[in-house]
């Protein structure tokens, strides 16, 4: 019997390893799926006083480019609001260091890019 999973299960087990991957490398979960109205955040992790905005990225083949590229412009805009939302509901905004980072994974291969992109606020 062959198994098929949905996009949204695919997604779900990446985000549990990388979750897992960087809690082996020290960071400790805060919130996953962070949704708002200006957008959503893979990953809230935190690393020792500094707070870790992290998206998650995907790519089974390069066929339409490698995970860490996927990472437009307009989806960094977009990681940056969510973010800021996030502070600015939890009375953060100018309280705590954050970085955006971002994991990528090609098939089997975890890539960490710290501080992937940074705003200044």
């Amino acid at each position: 019997m062959q198994t098929s999973f949905t996009k949204r299960q695919i997604g779900a087990a990446i985000e549990k390893e990388v979750c897992d991957y960087l809690t082996q490398h020290g960071l400790q979960l805060t919130t996953k799926n962070y949704v708002c109205k200006v957008g959503e955040i893979d990953l809230i992790m935190k690393d020792q006083d500094m707070l870790v905005f992290v998206e998650v990225r995907y790519r089974k083949e390069e066929e339409y480019g490698d995970a860490l590229n996927s990472v437009t412009p307009n989806k960094r805009r977009r990681i940056i609001r969510a973010a800021q939302y996030y502070l600015q509901q939890n009375d953060l905004l100018d309280k705590i260091q954050c970085r955006f980072d971002v994991v990528a994974q090609n098939g089997q291969i975890i890539q960490w890019i710290k501080n992937a992109f940074w705003v200044k606020w």
